[in-house]
């Protein structure tokens, strides 16, 4: 069952314990789709977005409904050509984003990187394609980021993508199936790759099988009764290509939210497939890794994904 302390623990975008301090610029915000995004017919979501915590900061925010997918964009303070997709996560029950920029997205921008963070669509809220209207959205988005190259100062060939918890399985899905059909071309830009060059999952949800699965994630995707084939397909371990990005996981041991098993399920499933992979076990963490430990030290993960995302390409 979801809690609120599984949907306030839900995305590390949103819940790192200290943020390195970066210079806050204005972010531009933008719709993925030119109008109604795919499937909406008869589709009676709006935008909602609720508070986190009653005490929280103004933007500590989560999105239960999302009629209009976006992505805020966090530009580089001296651009080095490197973008990244970032998706947060929220147990496809909501979005955990705000609107101004995440501590995460603006540390790395402080690093050269732009960042795209995705505000998704949600299967309850009846998409006619469903558990894969998130897909459509991430694929979107990808291609969107490709075809603003020039405006936004990046190399179409340089662009990566990182999740976080549901996040995680949303970004392991769109590396895993960038070149699925989920939707009609709607423009000149859907002609472009929605592959990542490199991969981070953090914390990840990945499998749905029981007793592994996540089962908030679960249940929003599937409902209480899948199929064992519906289980299978919506599984990020299974059918990865050749050409699945090469992927970096990491998790912290004593996660209560979302089972670490889920990371060394998709490590062994990317090893199984001689796939570019990297694993990093944390003994603490719980569910999300913060930018600063409490002691003030900065937190080895967002090294650790750079220097593997640069190797491979980013």
């Amino acid at each position: 069952m979801i809690t609120r302390r599984t949907l306030l623990a839900a995305s590390a975008a949103a819940t790192a314990a200290a943020a390195v301090p970066v210079r806050a610029e204005p972010i531009e915000r933008l719709p993925l789709w030119p109008g109604r995004p795919p499937g909406g017919e008869g589709v009676t979501a709006k935008d909602e977005w609720v508070k986190r915590s009653p005490t929280g900061d103004a933007d500590d925010i989560a999105w239960p409904h999302v009629a209009t997918p976006m992505l805020n964009v966090v530009p580089a303070e001296k651009p080095d050509g490197s973008a990244l997709l970032m998706i947060p996560g929220g147990g496809y029950a909501r979005v955990a984003l705000g609107r101004t920029g995440s501590s995460i997205a603006r540390h790395f921008a402080a690093r050269g990187t732009t960042v795209f963070e995705l505000l998704y669509r949600l299967p309850h809220d009846g998409w006619a394609a469903g558990p894969d209207a998130p897909l459509q959205d991430a694929q979107r988005a990808m291609r969107l980021i490709r075809a603003g190259a020039a405006r936004w100062k990046i190399d179409p060939a340089r662009v990566g993508a990182m999740g976080f918890s549901a996040g995680g399985h949303l970004t392991a899905r769109l590396g895993s199936r960038a070149s699925l059909a989920t939707y009609a071309p709607v423009d000149a830009a859907d002609r472009l790759s929605a592959r990542p060059v490199a991969l981070g999952l953090f914390f990840p949800v990945i499998t749905m099988r029981l007793p592994e699965a996540h089962g908030g994630s679960r249940k929003e995707l599937l409902g209480t009764s899948p199929s064992e084939e519906q289980v299978r397909r919506f599984s990020a371990e299974h059918d990865l290509p050749a050409d699945m990005p090469p992927t970096l996981v990491a998790h912290a041991a004593d996660d209560p939210v979302v089972q670490p098993a889920n990371s060394l399920i998709l490590f062994a499933a990317l090893q199984a497939a001689k796939l570019p992979s990297e694993l990093m076990i944390f003994e603490k963490g719980g569910h999300g890794l913060p930018l600063v430990d409490p002691d003030g030290t900065p937190h080895p993960w967002p090294g650790l994904f750079e220097r593997f995302a640069r190797r491979h390409g980013l």
